[in-house]
């Protein structure tokens, strides 16, 4: 598993509101973000998700569990790409889905 950073961070520190950070399990096709989701993020999620479908994977599963805040633009591009993987036979599944605030 490896970790993305959306923007930088401190070594040792949490996401700050403003960042958000994946991690990635090529193996398994997953995606863990954790922080602040704005459209930047789900913009660079989205990419992560695209090249996991490219490198075989017809199912990514996209946990947002550790998402602590997230804006109706970020919610929206995930929302859209998860039409895309559908529209293209594939499966986007998305775990623990916040409300926009």
């Amino acid at each position: 598993m490896t970790s993305l950073p959306v923007r930088p961070q401190h070594a040792g520190h949490a996401p700050s509101h403003g960042s958000l950070s994946e991690m990635v399990d090529g193996d398994r096709g997953r995606i863990r973000a954790i922080g602040h989701l704005t459209s930047q993020g789900a913009d660079l999620i989205s990419g992560t998700a695209d090249s996991l479908r490219g490198n075989g994977h017809t199912r990514v599963v996209l946990d947002l569990q550790g998402v602590r805040s997230a804006d109706g633009a970020g919610l929206d591009i995930l929302l859209d790409l998860r039409t895309r993987f559908a529209a293209s036979g594939g499966e986007l599944l998305i775990e623990h889905l916040p409300q926009a605030g």
